[in-house]
Formats: structure tokens, C-alpha cells, sequence
């Protein structure tokens, strides 16, 4: 059995990527990876991010997730205000391992409330005073935001 040094095994010749794009897509990777380098160095502040607006109303919340996606959302006096079944509350639960995260990173009480926050502008964020994490909740879809709006509403 004999083999050719010019065989193609894999690909012919005009099914391969020019180089000159792979060449391309790799200055563009390194470019990116040199900003995001020279930013974080030079503690470059955060752009884009919301101004912070009057708070309309607000809610102290506990949340409770379930890697299977249930969960449970309590007010401060340890009522029940939602029990999401595993197919429902994939999002709550979601945020529950968020704030758990932050939380163990920097030391903060793992059994403190969030924040449920109503804006100016009609903006719902979730604030957790332990570490300073929030996230606009607009950015999650519509069917998400309803889910921590209606929290907000109940008595």
C-alpha cells in the first residue's frame, strides 16, 4: 500500500476554510482578548448600564430553588407568595443560584432577603443588598418580568 504525499484524506480543496479567513477570525479573537484584557487591568467602569431612577416600590423576598427547577418564593414574614412547580419556575430558581453564588464568593449571609425593585420607567430589578448584584429583569423576557411583577402586586 502506497500513499501520496498530496492525498487529501479529510476534505477537498474547495470545501476547506481559506486561510485568509482563519487568519482573520484569529487577529479578531486576539484583538478582543487584548480589550477585554486592557480593560479589566485598568479598571475600566462599566458602560451601558442603566441609571439608577427613583424607586417606585419595593419588596424584601426569599427565594429557594431546586436544581430540578422548582421553587419558592417567601415575603419577609415567611408567607408563601409563589410554590413554582419544576416546569414553571426554572427562572426563579435560576436567580436563586445567581444570588447564592455572588453571596458565596464574597462571605454574605446566604439566608438574607433580595430586593424586588419597581424604577422609574417601569423597570423591575432584582437587588441584593450582601453583595451589590442586581439584574434588570426586562432583559429576560416578558414572561419572566410578569413572573417577579406579579410578586411585587401581591398584599
Amino acid at each position: 500500500m502506497t500513499h501520496s504525499s498530496n492525498v487529501r484524506i479529510h476534505a477537498k480543496e474547495d470545501q476547506l476554510v481559506p486561510k485568509v479567513m482563519v487568519r482573520a477570525v484569529m487577529a479578531l479573537l486576539l484583538s478582543i482578548l487584548a480589550l477585554v484584557t486592557i480593560a479589566t487591568l485598568t479598571d475600566r467602569p462599566l458602560e451601558s448600564t442603566p441609571a439608577d431612577s427613583a424607586i417606585l416600590s419595593e419588596r424584601a423576598i426569599f427565594l429557594s430553588g431546586e436544581s430540578t427547577g422548582a421553587a419558592r418564593v417567601l415575603d419577609s414574614n415567611g408567607t408563601v407568595l409563589a410554590d413554582f412547580s419544576a416546569d414553571k419556575g426554572g427562572f426563579v430558581a435560576g436567580i436563586d443560584r445567581v444570588v447564592n453564588r455572588e453571596r458565596a464568593k464574597s462571605g454574605a449571609d446566604m439566608s438574607a432577603p433580595v430586593m424586588l425593585r419597581l424604577r422609574d420607567g417601569n423597570r423591575l430589578s432584582i437587588y441584593d443588598p450582601e453583595t451589590n448584584w442586581s439584574a434588570e429583569l426586562m432583559g429576560f423576557g416578558a414572561t419572566n418580568l410578569r413572573t417577579f411583577a406579579r410578586l411585587l402586586e401581591q398584599p
